[in-house]
């Protein structure tokens, strides 16, 4: 299993450029039209060259982010889980 590790809280509009493939490409899977003032979290997974999206206003609870990692295989690390928990 993986870790996944908080690379950074942004607002889409203020996204360093080498995210964007990523988010672009959940925001396919999850048929989003990504607006400037979205608010996500960009993870990285350890042992890999991936990164992980969070759009935040899609989840309720950390428990739901803990899920979708656990499906990919990941497990996001404390001070993540505590960061992203104070932005949901």
């Amino acid at each position: 299993m993986f870790v996944a590790t908080l690379e950074g809280i942004f607002k889409y509009g203020d996204l360093p450029e080498n995210y964007n493939p990523y988010v672009q490409f959940k925001a396919t899977i999850e048929k989003r039209d990504v607006q400037d003032d979205d608010e996500l979290a960009i993870l990285k997974i350890t042992g890999t060259d991936s990164y992980h999206v969070l759009f935040l206003d899609a989840y309720d609870s950390i428990a739901e982010i803990q899920q979708e990692l656990k499906d990919a295989d990941a497990k996001i690390n404390h001070t993540t889980l505590k960061i992203i928990g104070g932005h949901l």
